[in-house]
């Protein structure tokens, strides 16, 4: 196995490029899939236009999406003094889970980072809302500090209304700060994935907005084949890596949801998978390290939450194959049918793809981990790739251009 020490010293001004504001998509286009296609493949580029990805896709490809969808997660308090008081919500944290939470009835703790924290030092902020002919009074507090976080307390004095309804209702769609606007209504629309199912995201799997069911239907008429998993997506994506040795970065966990199906299916077609997004990629990959490496060495009720360098760290002889059938046999074993872990994988140079054979993916941020991952993917030839980018105006970042990137 290739030496994947974490420990090689790794630069982030390595990964640092001129982004001209004027080159950052600010608003989609009318026609989501007439955006442009960067296709990259044992070192050659050729472009085109995505409703035409299909006619660059390996055959007997298996596309991987990720069915997230992203909340209203940002919600605004007014105190009696007049200052403005932001609530970011990152991620549930009683109940930890994000079906139960947002099916909440009564009250919920969530960590949130807040905007104008220094003028909410104590006391509870609280708002009237209204849902259709329902209403209730939501007041929040804070029971809890973690770094730049805080664990909110939302309770509501109406039980027959649910916590996804309150931050549908008076929540904000959170997009991108690099955006240097403000939510719209036309991004209540344009910020989801046409197959987004699953709430949780405080951002959208970006790649995937290049997708409509014209795309999807092309894609049928070739038979190559579709399944969703869901990965979560945090705000640390939009966190550049603020020190210089890659190393010493903190990469956020996310949460994970796959489904028996979609691990048969990946199992069955483990040389031909095609993972729309960088989210879908860390998904993918930390399934084979949740099977090769975690699932073997743990209790059966043990929470399954894969490290950051473990895959670094691990020698293991598995195949793919054998570390899904692992997962397989572990959902077995708890009667269930849906794998739940957390994942802080951090896909740096020297890493080794185990799973994924192709990424459809956008341009991302300088000095990103997303930057990181595609270049440990194209063997560190980004530059040669985001170059010809920008030299034939493609458009960059979440509602900008897409490239398919391919291993073989």
């Amino acid at each position: 196995m290739t030496d994947k020490n974490q420990n090689t010293e790794l630069y982030i001004d390595e990964f640092d490029y001129q982004l001209p504001d004027e080159k950052i998509a600010k608003y989609p286009l009318n026609e989501r899939d007439g955006s442009k296609l960067l296709v990259y493949r044992k070192g050659n580029i050729t472009e085109s236009v995505f409703r035409n990805v299909v006619d660059f896709l390996p055959e007997n490809s298996l596309l991987v999406y990720n069915n997230t969808r992203v909340i209203q997660a940002r919600m605004f308090f007014r105190k009696p003094t007049g200052a403005l008081i932001e609530i970011f919500c990152l991620e549930p944290h009683e109940p930890t889970d994000y079906t139960l939470s947002l099916g909440a009835v009564s009250c919920c703790e969530w960590k949130c980072m807040v905007g104008n924290l220094k003028k909410w030092k104590e006391g509870t902020l609280d708002k009237e809302i209204k849902i259709g002919q329902k209403c209730c009074n939501l007041k929040a507090s804070v029971v809890g500090k973690e770094e730049n976080t805080c664990f909110i307390r939302f309770e509501w004095d109406n039980d027959s209304i649910h916590f996804a309804e309150i931050l549908e209702t008076s929540g904000e769609l959170p997009i991108p700060p690099y955006l240097n606007r403000k939510t719209e209504q036309s991004d209540l629309l344009n910020y989801q994935t046409v197959y987004a199912k699953i709430e949780g995201s405080v951002a959208a799997p970006t790649a995937g907005l290049h997708f409509t069911s014209s795309v999807l239907n092309s894609l049928q008429k070739k038979n190559i084949s579709t399944c969703e998993l869901t990965l979560h997506v945090g705000a640390g994506t939009f966190q550049p890596i603020k020190l210089r040795d890659v190393n010493q970065h903190h990469m956020h966990e996310e949460v994970i949801s796959v489904n028996r199906e979609t691990l048969k299916q990946i199992q069955q077609n483990i040389s031909h998978i095609i993972a729309v997004g960088t989210t879908s990629v860390r998904t993918l990959e930390s399934l084979f390290y949740i099977g090769s490496v975690m699932i073997p060495n743990m209790k059966l009720n043990d929470a399954i939450r894969l490290p950051q360098w473990l895959p670094y760290e691990t020698n293991t002889d598995l195949t793919p194959e054998q570390a899904i059938d692992n997962i397989i046999n572990y959902l077995d074993e708890k009667k269930t049918d849906i794998l739940h872990a957390g994942t802080s994988i951090m896909i740096r140079p020297g890493y080794e793809f185990r799973i994924v054979n192709g990424i459809v993916t956008n341009f991302h941020q300088p000095r990103s981990t997303l930057l990181l991952l595609v270049s440990a993917f194209v063997n560190g030839n980004w530059k040669t790739i985001y170059e010809y980018a920008l030299r034939n105006n493609f458009r960059f970042l979440s509602y900008g251009d897409s490239s398919l990137l391919l291993r073989d």
